[in-house]
């Protein structure tokens, strides 16, 4: 067996946006006026309101309390929690990095896309990015006859995974991997936009109801692609995942129209 060459290129391709992304929207936002600090804080604040509370609130919920079954059982329940979730830390990390570390620097408005940038390029770097670097090296070691190096420290369930991701990397369609790019650039977008709602509700008096928003926004993005991904084809998905965001655009844009003061 052996991987299509044509998959490890658009895999490659794929990595290269997810790195290269975040850096040109950090210098094209630092050019039209926004400060650097605000980016690197979005990236703090992915990494720890969504790979480790919320992780931990997940291994918590489905690996320990016994609701966790039942939620895992249940595609309704489980987006519907998950896509919760994830609006509640993300939402809620860009909530507490405005009113704290930022505070000083809502006075400029173009620093919630900075932030939003920060937030989704680091969640594309570190998701898609290092994943595929990894699904690369794979995939060049199956080419070479060497699976024997990935499999051999591998027992019992880890082994099982393994070797579904090998066979994967086999069978998966060359043209699904270009398909990862759409994805992030799509993520990129809603959380430039989320942070544009979040950011406003934090400076604007009477306008907190955007915080709420944001998150009920969030969770309904998340919890529609998991119940989508469950009954639709991959490409399907992704298609009504941009519909869905080009709403959200709309919305965000809107809202800075009436706020922004640049």
């Amino acid at each position: 067996m052996s991987v299509p060459t044509l998959s490890i290129l658009f895999m490659a391709l794929a990595t290269l946006f997810a790195f290269a992304a975040p850096i040109v929207l950090l210098i094209y936002y630092k050019r039209k006026g926004a400060e650097i600090l605000p980016f690197f804080i979005g990236c703090a604040v992915f990494v720890l309101f969504a790979l480790i509370l919320e992780a931990l609130m997940h291994q918590l919920v489905l690996k320990v309390l016994p609701v966790g079954e039942k939620i895992m059982g249940n595609t309704l329940l489980y987006a519907l929690y998950g896509g919760l979730a994830a609006g509640v830390f993300e939402e809620t990390g860009r909530y507490l990095a405005f009113r704290t570390v930022l505070k000083k620097r809502l006075g400029n408005d173009r620093n919630a896309l900075m932030y939003g940038a920060g937030h989704g390029g680091i969640e594309a770097i570190l998701l898609l990015g290092f994943a595929y670097i990894s699904n690369i090296v794979m995939s060049v070691l199956i080419n070479a006859g060497q699976t024997d190096l990935l499999t051999a420290t591998a027992a019992g369930e880890a082994a099982e995974q393994l070797k579904a991701i090998l066979d994967s990397l086999v069978t998966t369609a060359p043209w699904t991997y270009l398909l990862a790019i759409v994805e992030r650039a799509v993520a990129i977008t809603t959380h430039i936009c989320l942070s544009v709602l979040v950011f406003f509700s934090v400076k604007k008096p009477g306008k907190g109801w955007l915080f709420p928003a944001a998150i009920l926004l969030h969770a309904a993005l998340d919890g529609i692609m998991a119940i989508l991904a469950a009954h639709l084809p991959v490409a399907a998905v992704e298609g009504c995942l941009v519909v869905m965001t080009l709403g959200l655009v709309f919305l965000a844009r809107a809202v800075w129209k009436r706020n922004a003061e640049v």
